[in-house]
């Protein structure tokens, strides 16, 4: 195996649609991205779904096959000087074009933008991408692993149309694995191929990354990788939380157990581990505010106003001052005293709604718009403050809410 410091994910990247794998239900024949590239129809849009499926890739082959200029930014590192200097070249290139319209080499109109990690942008850097988007300048094309309704401002999301792509299949990551192995010239066994098709929990970049691991280590010159090798390189390889990956649910699982258990001092502690590791401080102002009412409930109403005043603040400061936020909101919510018997009401009356189905509404409830409803007895006998049981008849006398 000839040493490159190329990773092996990039270098068999699929260069056209024909050649990509996954996401059938939009790239397949006569589906939507399929149709806007035979069609040379680019949009704005934005690609939600989990690591390892295809979002860059896709990205890339759309610009390819519509023959449109294309930039790549990661809004980790990126700002609103790089987004200013792109839109720069962008106008330049096209002002020059306008003296090259016979030459054949001369790309189309609207360059593709892909911003890698959108919801990374806060609301000003968003903010100033949107009248590019808006007069065709760019034509963005965003990757996020995050809900895009509650990561993107809601200008810039209805500029774009929203595709869901999700986790590669077993049989897809397989496919993969055997474009890997062979561009690197090694072979596996049936029992490794299965181990690093479950391995990658449906993202073709962990199990590529893996076999490179493994090649690099023991391929040597037979060029079999073994079982063994596989289960060795991946205890070789550096743990980190991953977003995506189990080190992720187990620290924010450890982050809200402490703060259900009034420890300031651990939900401090996995709150830094997060803080440190790169995690989207919205997505941990977003379980404070879930643990507002779940735990906090009724016995302290306000800690929900505090939760969402510190989503509030991270939304719009940012890292990293908003970690001063995250710490006021942790300590306050720990230290709050804890009451889930509003949580617990409504999953008892769910239970109900569950086993019973629409049980009718009593009639003195009901809406009643029309002479014939109100002839039929709709809303009759309706009182405003009354010590009725107001539920349908089936349930009278259940008691769901435990003061």
């Amino acid at each position: 195996m000839t040493p490159t410091t190329q990773p092996l994910a990039d270098r068999i990247r699929p260069a056209s649609l024909a050649e990509f794998i996954g996401q059938q239900h939009l790239v397949g024949k006569g589906k939507p991205i399929y149709q806007a590239i035979q069609q040379n129809l680019v949009y704005s849009m934005i690609f939600w779904g989990p690591p390892g499926i295809g979002k860059t890739t896709l990205a890339r082959i759309i610009a390819a096959q519509t023959d449109r200029r294309y930039y790549e930014l990661s809004a980790v590192s990126a700002g609103k000087a790089e987004l200013r200097a792109i839109v720069e070249q962008v106008r330049t290139t096209e002002q020059r074009d306008l003296f090259n319209q016979e030459a054949e080499d001369t790309p189309r109109g609207g360059a593709v933008l892909f911003l890698d990690e959108i919801h990374r942008f806060n609301k000003a850097q968003q903010d100033f991408l949107l009248p590019y988007v808006e007069d065709g300048t760019l034509i963005l094309i965003g990757a996020t692993t995050e809900n895009p309704s509650f990561e993107v401002i809601s200008a810039l999301l209805s500029r774009c149309r929203v595709f869901t792509l999700e986790p590669l299949s077993v049989a897809e990551i397989r496919q993969i694995i055997e474009h890997g192995a062979a561009e690197l010239g090694v072979s596996l066994p049936d029992e490794g191929m299965a181990f690093l098709a479950e391995f990658a929990n449906g993202d073709a970049r962990q199990s590529l990354n893996l076999l490179e691991t493994a090649a690099q280590l023991y391929a040597g010159e037979s060029g079999a990788i073994t079982l063994e090798n596989l289960k060795d390189a991946l205890q070789s390889k550096h743990l980190r939380y991953d977003r995506a990956a189990e080190e992720h649910y187990n620290t924010v699982s450890a982050y809200i157990k402490s703060m259900r258990a009034s420890n300031p001092d651990a939900a401090l502690y996995y709150l830094a581990r997060m803080v440190a590791a790169g995690e989207d401080p919205k997505f941990i102002a977003r379980r404070m505010v879930i643990f507002a009412s779940e735990d906090v409930g009724m016995a302290l109403p306000t800690a929900l106003v505090v939760a969402n005043e510190v989503f509030r603040a991270v939304e719009t400061i940012g890292y990293p001052e908003c970690v001063f936020n995250l710490a006021h909101g942790t300590v306050y919510l720990a230290t709050a005293p804890k009451d889930r018997t509003a949580g617990d009401a409504y999953f008892a009356a769910l239970e109900d709604v569950e086993q019973q189905g629409n049980l009718p509404i009593p009639l003195n409830l009901r809406n009643a718009p029309t002479k014939l409803m109100k002839s039929l007895g709709y809303g009759q006998g309706y009182e405003a403050y009354t010590d009725a049981d107001l539920l349908p008849e089936q349930l009278h006398g259940r008691k769901y809410y435990k003061k």
